[in-house]
């Protein structure tokens, strides 16, 4: 994912390039989208069903690339019902709630019906500055 939210373009640019201050985001949770999100936010995010954000851990950036990954399987488990195509999705501060982070299209959508999983390897959740 290569698209920041205004929010994150704000924190970074703050903690960058002023002698503001600000506050790291200590938590990270992968949410799922049937319509894409933006920076400022919107898009469908799934609901219902025994849908829930899932928490995420990042390594430590690549240089010169600007790449961190996922260091461990990401997993959402369909426990009663449909969710529909999953074509996004984004990264927030928050298991509910929260800020939006990052955002953006998943390689190839997912159909997620009662009873399926979806799972990201560890890896497989690439966020990118350039």
């Amino acid at each position: 994912m290569a698209a920041l939210s205004d929010y994150a373009e704000k924190l970074l640019l703050d903690w960058m390039m002023t002698a503001g201050t600000a506050t790291r985001p200590t938590s990270w949770f992968v949410a799922l989208y049937t319509a894409a999100p933006n920076d400022a936010g919107g898009g469908t995010e799934v609901a219902g069903n025994g849908y829930g954000r899932q928490a995420v851990a990042f390594e430590a950036a690549t240089s010169p690339d600007g790449t961190t990954a996922n260091t461990g399987a990401v997993s959402f488990t369909a426990a009663g019902g449909n969710w529909g195509s999953i074509t996004h999705m984004a990264i927030f501060t928050a298991a509910t709630g929260g800020n939006m982070l990052w955002h953006g299209a998943l390689a190839a959508a997912r159909t997620i019906n009662d009873s399926d999983t979806l799972t990201f390897a560890p890896g497989a959740i690439n966020l990118t500055l350039a």
